[in-house]
């Protein structure tokens, strides 16, 4: 068993900064019976091939795969006089790789549950709640003493044992609603509710339990965190956040105990974008926007039926790794079972880091520049049934599509952390359907606007106050310069809007008089002098196709635009144009969205792309310079993977804008790893990009 004092590691690696530093990750999650079969020396080879500077290993909770002397902490029947986890945190330190030991809580074997009942989840019924993957074992109450107590000894003992940076808790926080005595009896003196038996999230019942499970789970973390440094200074307990979003948890605890963050969404499922993974990193940086943030991404495939022992196809692993790269995020990749039946993912996973390493000794230190911020809606997203809240995020998808296809880089911005200062880092926010805002948050936003931001906001947004209660109005009339006359209506039907005169916001629809509009629209009228691109055509029957004709000549506000006394501009859409975008994707409402972006962003927008090709880009700056990357998204498996293949484009002419007081040096592709020759006219710097296969980074440095 490795002793603190045996690490051969360069001391200095065991510093407070050490997170600074790992910035490309193997995680190997063992399986039971990994200790007699695995290979080390294939990990080894592993690091190695994929430069990685960071480890996330296995270690206990469900199984020890180290000999843990913890009763009732199984460990596993093959270790016999072996220690899998030692001998890899050891062979990691020799390469000053940094070690996090992963834990996983979730799960007990049947001695354990029926030594300790109390550590046991129970249902609805209060039954005991078997696993739904593994009969025989149980989950645990992630609320219990298991927790707090039991686990708290296995983390400790394991900072004790070895030699690691950091302890990383997967599937941590619970699986809903625990009905055992303690829960009930914690959350009726928290709340004086009894349980929520459903998952409505109007209900103030479930309202009072989702705020009691924050502060459990926030208590939980900062004392795992403080018990591991007791142990170990320097170290840290990092809590798997799961998703995309650090909307269920206390943000002062994220802030205190939390220097380096995760998101795992490790590939994609069904029909979804290859931009996911950026989307995702954008929104955990939403809140935190200095934190390094890194992506697991999974060397198998994601979807339902869970095939974890299966491998991805290479060009898929390799595009979800450049996606997260594209937006600021260091790569992880994750193998679940040490032992290898199919290799076909070591070298596209060598590829992806092998390009990270190339390109972080310049975007490492950088920041996202973007002017343009997309407002995560986490209030919002609170007053939605967890199982239903993807609907919720429709809008803030199809916003995000037309960006990506307009070529404008962006960042999240979310409404947890909406002030002054945080809103002032952007020339434009866009509100896709921010159904809940408080009076707070509102202000938050009429005093940008007061001080020359402009906003694109869109739907149902300010409708409603931050506790679910109705307005009488827009919480932003008069910021939006309309107010409401009727209340939104759903499941409308052959509902369009009219093109009305000449405006940047209705150009490119030559020959067209009107496009289609919204399945959700709100009935609006001026408060204040606007300008009206779009004119809304009142609905009209869809059957018999006889009467499918309009009854109404174009009238009332289809969209609405104004400019501000301050300087900047307003454009407010009252129907569900992102949602409408997102789910039947048809130009016209893309290009809507465009034009209501750049317009509403008052002049030429900070980098032009112009060639053929789909492309997420991701803008990054410090005071050295300022690096595009250019993330290649033009395939035919798009949007629903996995790639066969990587279907190369190019030429394409890239324009920069220079920021006020900076000059240009050198240009270079640092992806193909070659000085370019740039134009200078107008302010702006403009590159040639030869060609590009999976994604390339335009690099300005400074006079």
């Amino acid at each position: 068993m490795l002793k603190i004092e045996d690490s051969p590691a360069a001391p200095s690696l065991r510093t407070p900064d050490w997170y600074k530093t790992a910035t490309r990750w193997t995680q190997l999650t063992f399986v039971e019976d990994d200790p007699q079969r695995y290979d080390p020396a294939f990990w080894v080879d592993v690091f190695k091939r994929t430069k990685s500077n960071a480890i996330c290993l296995s270690a206990g909770g469900y199984i020890a795969y180290y000999p843990s002397e913890i009763p009732l902490h199984y460990v596993s029947k093959f270790i016999g006089d072996t220690d899998p986890f030692g001998t890899l945190v050891a062979e990691a330190r020799k390469l000053d790789m940094h070690v996090m030991a992963r834990v996983d809580p979730h799960a007990i074997h049947a001695d354990a549950a029926e030594a300790h009942p109390e550590w046991v989840s129970l249902t609805v019924d209060r039954q005991p709640r078997e696993h739904w993957a593994m009969p025989g074992i149980f989950v645990t109450c992630a609320y219990s003493s298991y927790n707090f107590d039991f686990m708290t000894k296995v983390i400790v003992e394991i900072a004790e044992k070895y030699d690691i940076d950091a302890l990383f808790g997967n599937r941590w926080q619970g699986h809903g609603v625990c009905y055992c005595k303690a829960c009930e009896d914690n959350f009726r003196a928290a709340s004086g509710y009894d349980l929520p038996e459903t998952s409505t999230a109007s209900d103030p019942v479930w309202q009072a339990w989702a705020a009691w499970r924050r502060t459990t789970l926030t208590r939980l973390v900062a004392h795992w965190d403080n018990e591991v440094k007791k142990v170990r200074p320097h170290a840290s307990f990092i809590p798997n956040m799961s998703g995309s979003s650090l909307m269920e948890f206390d943000l002062s605890v994220i802030k205190k105990h939390c220097p380096i963050l995760f998101v795992d969404h490790q590939g994609r499922r069904n029909v979804e974008p290859a931009w996911s993974a950026g989307r995702n990193g954008k929104r955990i940086r939403a809140t935190f926007r200095d934190r390094p943030v890194g992506l697991i991404t999974s060397i198998g495939p994601e979807e339902i039926p869970r095939w974890k022992d299966s491998v991805q196809t290479g060009p898929e692993i390799e595009q979800w790794v450049h996606a997260g790269i594209t937006q600021g995020l260091f790569p992880w990749f994750t193998k679940f079972n040490a032992c290898i039946p199919d290799d076909r993912w070591v070298q596209p996973v060598a590829n992806a880091f092998n390009l990270h390493a190339e390109v972080e000794p310049v975007i490492g230190s950088m920041l996202p520049s973007a002017e343009i911020a997309i407002i995560d809606p986490a209030t919002t997203l609170r007053h939605w049934d967890p199982d239903k809240r993807h609907l919720a995020e429709l809008n803030d998808l199809g916003f995000y599509h037309a960006l990506v296809e307009a070529r404008l880089p962006f960042e999240f911005l979310s409404d947890q952390i909406m002030s002054a200062e945080t809103l002032s880092r952007y020339k434009l926010v866009i509100l896709a359907n921010a159904t809940y805002l408080s009076d707070a948050q509102c202000q938050a936003l009429r005093d940008f606007v007061a001080a020359g931001g402009s906003v694109v906001a869109a739907h149902q947004t300010s409708l409603h106050n931050e506790k679910g209660a109705a307005r009488a109005d827009f919480g932003l009339a008069d910021v939006f310069g309309v107010t409401m006359k009727s209340p939104p209506r759903s499941g409308v039907r052959n509902s369009y809007i009219a093109l009305n005169g000449s405006h940047p916001i209705n150009q490119g629809y030559d020959g067209a008089q009107r496009i289609i509009g919204g399945t959700e629209v709100v009935e609006v009228a001026p408060i204040t002098e606007i300008e009206q691109p779009f004119l809304a055509i009142p609905d009209f029957p869809d059957l018999p196709m006889e009467e499918v004709y309009p009854r109404l000549p174009p009238q009332g506000v289809g969209v609405a635009a104004r400019t501000t006394e301050a300087g900047g501009r307003v454009v407010y859409i009252p129907w569900n144009i992102g949602e409408v975008f997102w789910t039947y994707m048809a130009p016209d409402q893309g290009r809507l969205i465009a034009n209501a972006v750049k317009w509403a962003l008052g002049k030429r927008p900070e980098i032009e792309v112009t060639g053929r090709g789909v492309f997420d880009v991701g803008l990054h700056s410090d005071d050295k310079g300022r690096a595009l990357c250019l993330l290649n998204l033009t395939n035919p498996m798009m949007m629903k993977g996995p790639l066969r293949d990587t279907w190369p484009v190019g030429p394409l002419t890239v324009s920069l804008e220079i920021p006020q007081g900076k000059s240009v040096k050198s240009a270079r592709l640092l992806v193909s790893g070659q000085a370019v020759p740039f134009d200078i006219a107008d302010n702006r710097a403009t590159v040639s990009v030869p060609d590009i296969e999976t994604m390339e980074v335009v690099h300005l440095s400074w006079e």
